[in-house]
């Protein structure tokens, strides 16, 4: 089982988002039979394998085993991965694609697609050293300014720095956005 599986395809997408399959698939974090999970949902055998059967031709599921039961093959399932991310591009964007002000929503949601496709095809298997750092920053509206532009300039020393052609690539993404509205 992956960590994480990226869904590409509209059938995919199709496939999870519906209530039922999402339970059904959280049921397939462990190998069990449609039996089992009707048992766990108080459905029917035969309606949860329709949805097993349908997250199978998805490649979201994939059967692990089977065992005979009372003359018949019952099948034990799994879900292929841990977590599903579903490409911003399932969805699609509503009107052109104009340039985007960096400092706009819409600039960060491109950047924010283009880090998930990247994350979800690196390859699992093979070490690579990566780093994620997340934090709060809390900047007075009158310096606001000021700060992003110390920021700018910071990251465009580290590019100049370490700009070279030499040596492993490494992809930077820096996403800073107003936190939202807190109780405090």
């Amino acid at each position: 089982m992956r960590d994480v599986q990226y869904l590409e395809e509209i059938e995919q997408a199709e496939a999870l988002l519906k209530p039922q399959r999402v339970e059904v698939l959280r049921q397939l974090a462990e190998p069990r039979s449609c039996t089992e999970i009707a048992e766990a949902l108080g459905q029917t055998p035969q309606r949860v394998y329709y949805h097993v059967k349908r997250l199978v031709e998805a490649g979201l599921v994939a059967q692990v085993g089977s065992r005979r039961v009372r003359g018949i093959t019952e099948g034990h399932y799994q879900a292929t991965a841990r977590s599903y991310w579903l490409s911003p591009r399932l969805v699609g964007r509503i009107g052109s694609r104009a340039a985007r002000d960096e400092l706009g929503l819409g600039h960060l949601l491109d950047l924010m697609e283009e880090v998930q496709a990247d994350v979800a095809a690196l390859d699992p298997d093979r070490e690579r050293p990566s780093i994620g750092v997340s934090g709060e920053i809390r900047v007075p509206a009158e310096r606001r300014q000021e700060f992003f532009e110390d920021l700018k300039t910071t990251l465009q020393e580290l590019f100049a720095r370490y700009g070279g052609a030499e040596g492993e690539a490494f992809k930077l993404a820096l996403a800073c956005y107003p936190k939202g509205e807190t109780d405090e």
